[in-house]
């Protein structure tokens, strides 16, 4: 192989080298500014893309995705002179590489310091109550400000978060046994409630149970009553099947006046002191006399 022929292939090698080299792949959620000649030339987006030797240079590689920047403590002064500290955290994303990339120099210090002007101005018209309770109104007021003032420099403010506010120490001091004392005073309430629960719940257990006590009684009286009612019905019905009975027996009226005259005995064995005998019975109890006469004076003791 002559020198010419070494010499091509060198120049051949080279240009490949320079082809692989200026072959440029942008990743996803990218984007690469390119220089011509010293001047802004494009903009690449996701994909491949060729660069030409020693005239495109990629200036700037951006990314878009959404970032966060958690900005150091600042010490602001409210209006009526409380001096804190407060932290801010940041939520941005590039919209446009070029104003990103020739907008300005160095755009995180720009936005912090952006940042703590715009915190000042705001809580600097705010007093130390407002400035705690109204953390969602300044987030919003920052962001708003904070989004106009870098859409110049190809940034969208997404939102910002005041991550902690830090009053003065005896003010600390002052909040720390505020928030003490009502936590005792909720956790009071609590116990009062408690009590005040378990006194009900003993009433109505007491309430309860003397409603079942009477209940019982109530129940007990009603099978006592039941009990002695059906006695008596028992006895009624026995008394009427022996009358029955004894009607349908047809009795003769020697055994009628014989079951007066077993009546009359055990009418005269209580407790009555005046007793009126019915004729039938007085007739009866003179037969019987008789009868006891004639059979005393026919025994053999009364013939000696």
């Amino acid at each position: 192989m002559g020198p010419f022929a070494i010499i091509i292939l060198s120049i051949v090698f080279i240009v490949i080298i320079l082809l692989i080299k200026n072959i440029k792949i942008v990743p996803q959620a990218h984007a690469f500014v390119i220089e011509r000649l010293g001047a802004y030339y494009a903009t690449w987006g996701t994909g491949l893309h060729i660069k030409i030797p020693f005239i495109d240079k990629i200036s700037k590689k951006v990314s878009l995705k959404e970032k966060v920047v958690d900005f150091p403590p600042q010490p602001v002064i409210t209006r009526d002179n409380v001096t804190m500290q407060i932290d801010t955290v940041v939520y941005f994303e590039i919209t446009d590489p070029k104003l990103y990339t020739y907008g300005v120099e160095r755009p995180l210090d720009a936005i912090e310091n952006l940042t703590a002007t715009t915190l000042r101005n705001i809580i600097g018209e705010l007093e130390l109550d407002s400035t705690l309770t109204s953390r969602d109104t300044i987030n919003d007021k920052i962001r708003i400000i904070l989004d106009e003032a870098t859409d110049a420099w190809g940034i969208r403010v997404i939102r910002v978060e005041l991550k902690n506010i830090l009053p003065p120490r005896e003010i600390q001091d002052a909040m720390e046994k505020q928030m003490k004392a009502e936590r005792e005073r909720r956790a009071r309430i609590l116990d009062a409630e408690g009590e005040k629960r378990s006194q009900i719940l003993v009433a109505e257990g007491l309430k309860e149970s003397a409603i079942l006590k009477a209940d019982a009684v109530k129940e007990s009286k009603i099978r006592e009553a039941a009990g002695e009612a059906e006695a008596i019905l028992t006895v009624q019905k026995a008394y009427a099947d022996a009358l029955r009975m004894l009607n349908e027996a047809n009795p003769s009226q020697a055994v009628i006046a014989l079951k007066s005259l077993e009546a009359f005995q055990k009418a005269a064995d209580g407790k009555a002191t005046k007793i009126i005998i019915p004729s039938e019975i007085q007739s009866l109890a003179g037969l019987a006399t008789s009868a006891k006469e004639i059979f005393t004076a026919n025994t053999p003791d009364s013939e000696a």
